[in-house]
C-alpha cells in the first residue's frame, strides 16, 4: 500500500494550481493572492490625530498645563492652513492631518476653551511628542510589501488592499466540491431510519468541512447502489472542479465507484493508503474536453475515516489547487495529557484534542470506538500520529500532531 507521504507527494504533482485571474475586492473574498501588492502612498499619508481634541507643540506643555492661542479647527478632510509656533494650538477632530509644527494631539477632555478669547487653557500631564497621533509613513511606505503571493484574501485582508492602491487583483479562485454520498443504507437526515438504514451524516459533514477549507461546496444527495443511478450522479459531480464520493470504494459487492469511475474515463492515481483510519482512500483525475481537470476523491463510508481522509488528503489538494505556498497540513509536536495505547498494522492517525497550557502544546487522543464512531470526533480539532505496532504511548511523550 501507498504511505501517506507518497499519497500526499502524488496529490500535489497531480493537482495543478487554478490559472491567476483578475478580479476586483468584491470578487476576490476567500480566493489567494497569486501576485504580492505595493502600497502606491505612505500609510497614513500624513501625520495623523488619533482622537478630537488639540494639536500642540509638546514642548509648550512639558509642565502638564498651558494657555495657548487656538489658530483654526481642523476636521478630517480637511487641509490645516497654519503652521504652528510656541505658544499656539489648532482644534483638531480624529483623523485629520496635523498642522506644521505640532508634534502631539492633547484629548479634549483635558482641554477648557474660552471663546472669547480664542484661547484654550490645557490641564493635563506632560505631553510628549507623538502623544495621540500617528506619524507620516509609520504603518506602510510607500513601495513597501502589503501582502504576498500565496495570501488568503480574509475581510481584513480585502481592506489593506483597498487601502493601498489595489482595487484589483490578480488571485487564484476558490474550487468547487460536489459531494456524492453512495448507498442504499442511506436516509436523508430529517427521515426516521428503517431497519437496516442510517442517516446520511458523511453528506452534511463534508459540506462544512469544504466550507472550512474556503472553497465552494456543491452537495448532490445519495447515490444507490444500483449502475445507471451511480453513473448518472457521477456524471452530474464530474462537472465541478472536485468529486468527493463517500463510500463504494473498498472491495465489497456493491463497491461501484472505481469500476464506474474507470468508466467516465477518470485516471485513478492511487488506490488504498497506508493509515487507519482511511485505507479505502481513492484519488484519481479527468482530463475534461473543456481543459478544466476535475479531481476525484473516494472516500471511505465510515464517517471518521471520512472526515480524517478529507483534513488530511482532500484539504491538500484544495489547497494546491488554489495555490497556497504551503497546502500539506500543519504538523507540530504535542505532550500527551495521558497514557495511550495504539494497536495495529498500519499508522494511526487518532482524533485528538489539541491546546496550549502554559505554552506548550498538549494532546489528547480521543477515545473511539471505532471509525464508525462520529460521536467521539465532537472534540477533535487534529489528529495525533502512532506509528504501526502494539504499544503503550506513555504521559508527556512528545507525538507529531497534524492540525485542522
Amino acid at each position: 500500500m501507498l504511505s501517506a507521504q507518497d499519497a500526499f507527494q502524488l496529490i500535489l504533482e497531480t493537482v495543478k494550481p487554478a490559472s491567476p485571474e483578475q478580479r476586483s475586492l468584491f470578487e476576490a473574498w476567500h480566493c489567494v493572492l497569486a501576485e504580492g501588492t505595493v502600497s502606491d502612498l505612505n500609510i497614513p499619508p500624513f501625520d495623523k490625530a488619533l482622537m478630537d481634541g488639540f494639536a500642540v507643540i509638546s514642548a509648550d506643555i512639558q509642565n502638564g498645563k498651558a494657555t495657548l492661542l487656538i489658530q483654526e479647527t481642523i476636521f478630517a478632510g480637511s487641509v490645516p492652513t497654519v503652521s504652528l509656533q510656541s505658544g499656539q494650538a489648532s482644534q483638531i477632530m480624529t483623523g485629520a492631518p496635523l498642522p506644521e509644527g505640532a508634534d502631539a494631539v492633547v484629548q479634549i477632555e483635558h482641554c477648557q476653551i474660552a471663546e472669547a478669547a480664542r484661547s484654550v487653557k490645557i490641564d493635563t500631564g506632560p505631553v510628549s511628542p507623538g502623544k495621540n497621533m500617528l506619524p507620516q509613513s509609520s504603518v506602510l511606505k510607500e513601495g513597501a510589501p502589503v501582502l504576498a503571493t500565496g495570501t488568503l484574501l480574509r475581510p481584513q485582508e480585502i481592506g489593506a488592499l483597498a487601502e493601498t492602491g489595489s482595487p484589483s487583483v490578480m488571485v487564484r479562485r476558490a474550487p468547487t466540491v460536489a459531494i456524492l454520498a453512495t448507498g442504499d443504507e442511506l436516509v436523508a437526515p430529517e427521515e426516521c431510519p428503517q431497519p437496516g438504514q442510517i442517516r446520511n451524516s458523511n453528506e452534511v459533514m463534508l459540506h462544512s468541512q469544504i466550507l472550512q477549507a474556503d472553497a465552494t461546496p456543491l452537495p448532490l444527495g445519495i447515490a444507490r447502489d444500483e449502475q445507471n443511478h451511480l453513473r448518472s450522479k457521477i456524471q452530474e459531480g464530474l462537472k465541478s472542479d472536485f468529486l468527493l464520493l463517500s463510500g463504494g470504494v473498498s472491495a465489497g459487492e456493491r463497491d461501484l465507484v472505481p469500476a464506474e469511475l474507470e468508466q467516465a474515463g477518470v485516471k485513478q492515481i492511487f488506490h488504498k493508503v497506508n493509515l487507519k483510519p482511511g485505507k479505502p482512500l481513492w484519488f484519481g483525475v479527468l482530463e475534461r474536453a473543456d481543459g478544466a481537470p476535475c479531481y476525484i476523491f473516494g472516500l471511505p463510508g465510515n464517517p471518521v475515516s471520512s472526515m480524517v481522509c478529507f483534513e488530511l488528503f482532500v484539504r491538500t489538494a484544495i489547497r494546491q489547487f488554489m495555490g497556497f505556498p504551503a497546502p500539506r497540513p500543519q504538523v507540530l509536536q504535542a505532550r500527551l495529557c495521558a497514557d495511550f495505547h495504539s494497536s495495529g498494522n498500519r499508522p494511526t492517525y487518532q482524533p485528538a484534542h489539541l491546546e496550549w497550557i502554559a505554552g506548550e502544546a498538549v494532546v489528547s487522543p480521543l477515545k473511539t470506538m471505532g471509525s464508525a464512531d462520529l460521536h467521539s470526533t465532537v472534540k477533535a480539532n487534529s489528529v495525533a500520529l502512532f506509528p504501526t505496532g502494539n504499544q503503550l504511548y506513555q504521559t508527556g511523550l512528545k507525538v507529531d500532531v497534524f492540525l485542522w
